[in-house]
């Protein structure tokens, strides 16, 4: 039986959150107002969202570890020093196309920004990659399915709603149809209506007709067998 994955599901919307980015900055005229600011506000969102997933990391994840793997534990915090210095310069440099007055120096500071989104971009993936790889199974050899799933409620627990609701959107976005049945499930069995009622109006915003047919149909059928 699968393990209780506590990255999963936030990871899958990172991910989601930094390809269509990366797609949008590929594609973006940076001598175009509106589109340099469409794609500097996604930078933005990317920064805030980064950041605390990498605070609460550091505030629930880690220390379930360091008691028993310290040197792990030392690793991962070195990778999030380095991190905050790429999400650092990926800021210095919104804010330097934010100053270019010249058509020649927008698409020098938008080729610059682009470099430095891809090297933000190549980390994390890479850093995820390594979270779902060594710290999942570290965290399943001490902790159960139940004690994990504590770890997540307790991290939700105190994101603020409006970030929460970013989160959110990029998860569905990220998440294929099961995952988000299943999240949704869960959501109307263990939290108030609204939360519930919320999350649905992400759902319909951000998934496919067909897909949120199918969501629909899923939680509809799920209802009436109960």
């Amino acid at each position: 039986m699968a393990r209780y994955n506590i990255f999963n599901q936030v990871h899958k919307g990172l991910r989601a959150l930094l390809y269509e980015t990366m797609i949008q900055l590929q594609q973006t005229d940076f001598t175009n107002v509106e589109e340099t600011e469409d794609v500097t506000e996604r930078i933005e969102i990317i920064l805030s969202l980064f950041d605390s997933h990498a605070h609460t990391e550091d505030q629930f994840v880690l220390p379930a570890i360091v008691q028993y793997e310290p040197s792990v534990v030392d690793a991962f915090e070195q990778e999030h020093v380095k991190d905050l210095q790429l999400s650092q310069q990926l800021s210095d440099q919104l804010k330097a196309l934010s100053l270019s007055v010249s058509t020649e120096a927008k698409i020098q500071m938008g080729a610059a920004l682009c470099t430095a989104m891809l090297n933000f971009m190549l980390f994390n993936l890479s850093h995820m990659k390594k979270e779902e790889e060594v710290l999942n199974k570290l965290l399943w050899r001490y902790y159960s399915d139940d004690e994990l799933k504590g770890v997540t409620q307790s991290i939700v627990a105190q994101i603020a709603p409006q970030k929460m609701s970013l989160y959110s959107k990029w998860m569905m976005r990220g998440l294929n149809n099961t995952e988000i049945i299943n999240w949704l499930k869960e959501v109307k069995d263990n939290a108030p209506d609204f939360v519930f009622e919320s999350l649905m109006e992400i759902a319909s915003a951000e998934l496919s007709e067909h897909r949120w047919q199918l969501v629909q149909e899923d939680l509809t059928e799920g209802a009436m067998l109960a």
